[in-house]
Formats: C-alpha cells, sequence, structure tokens
C-alpha cells in the first residue's frame, strides 16, 4: 500500500514537472564571467519576464491595442516568437526561414520559453560566442547584432505586453521581482 501511495505521488510530481514551462523563475547564475555566460544570463533575463509578460493572459488582454497603428498584444507575442526563433537558430548555426504561426497562443508561449532556454544553455557552454551568426539567405550578421537585434528587441517588446496588459486591466501578477528573477506567493 505504502509502495503504491509512493508511486502515485512521484507520478502526478513527474506529471507536473512535465508541463512546467521554463523561465518562472531565473535560474541560478554561472560560476564564471564570460562572453558565453553573460549573453545566456541575458537570455534568461528576457525569458523570466516573458514568463510572467504572458502568464495568464486572456482573449482580451491578447486582443488589446493602444490605437489602431499599434499591433495587438497577440502580434506581438508573434514577432516575440520569431526574435526567439533567430535567436535560437543563430546558437544552433541554422540560416533563418519563415515560421509558421499557426498555433494556440499557449503553444507560441511555450515554444518561445523553450527557444529561450535552448538558446541560453548554447551560450552558457560556448567558448566563443562568434561562431553564432545571424543567417538570412546570404547574409551573415555577427552575434553582436543578435544581441542589438533580437535580444533587445524581444525585450523592448516584452516590455510592451506588460503595459498593453495593465492597459486591458490584467496587471501583472504579484510577487514578480525581475531584479532578483523570483516570484513569490
Amino acid at each position: 500500500m505504502k509502495i503504491t501511495l509512493f508511486a502515485i505521488i512521484a507520478s502526478i510530481f513527474t506529471m507536473n514537472a512535465q508541463d512546467t514551462l521554463p523561465y518562472y523563475q531565473i535560474p541560478d547564475p554561472p560560476k564564471e564571467f564570460t562572453a558565453g555566460t553573460t549573453a545566456s544570463r541575458m537570455v534568461d533575463g528576457l525569458g523570466f519576464r516573458y514568463y510572467w509578460a504572458t502568464e495568464g493572459l486572456g482573449e482580451k488582454d491578447l486582443a488589446f491595442r493602444p490605437n489602431n497603428e499599434a499591433r495587438t498584444t497577440l502580434q506581438t507575442i508573434n514577432h516575440i516568437l520569431g526574435l526567439s526563433q533567430v535567436l535560437v537558430n543563430a546558437t544552433l548555426q541554422k540560416e533563418n526561414g519563415t515560421q509558421p504561426l499557426e498555433m494556440t497562443f499557449a503553444e507560441k508561449r511555450k515554444k518561445t520559453l523553450e527557444n529561450f532556454q535552448q538558446a541560453s544553455t548554447i551560450l552558457k557552454t560556448s567558448k566563443d560566442v562568434s561562431q553564432y551568426k545571424l543567417v538570412f539567405g546570404s547574409t551573415e550578421l555577427p552575434f553582436w547584432n543578435a544581441i542589438n537585434g533580437p535580444i533587445a528587441d524581444a525585450i523592448w517588446h516584452v516590455g510592451q505586453i506588460v503595459s498593453f496588459r495593465r492597459s486591458s486591466g490584467n496587471p501583472l501578477p504579484k510577487g514578480v521581482n525581475v531584479l532578483r528573477g523570483t516570484k513569490s506567493k
């Protein structure tokens, strides 16, 4: 009986762990400062902010736009998904192409967070980030452009999502601490 109860509890924790998205909190920092660990930490900070900016968004939030000239929150999320793909493609040393957006919001959110996590993991162990180029057809740009391009642009747009959700009446969940990279209860 005790073994069966233990097995049931263990399987519940395993199922919950499988459904957990990356960046509920920021990972522990690397032990040393290198170009790779620094770039990785930037992506981790982005992932944490994106996680909480998009947590608990409803249809009203996703459709919100401050005016007719602006993107909706969902269109902004689509853009960040594309930026995350450009970043992960650089770390995988792959050329960029078009990515279909035929996904639900939940699928887009998960894919974006997984892209950030994968890019961060690769960068963290990298001895030479200069090998990670942004490739668009015959155009190759150095990793510097990944920093001021998709990483900085995604951070910018995550801030827009936070502003949009406040404007649609759904502020960030309480307890999110971007300085510490934690969420208190």
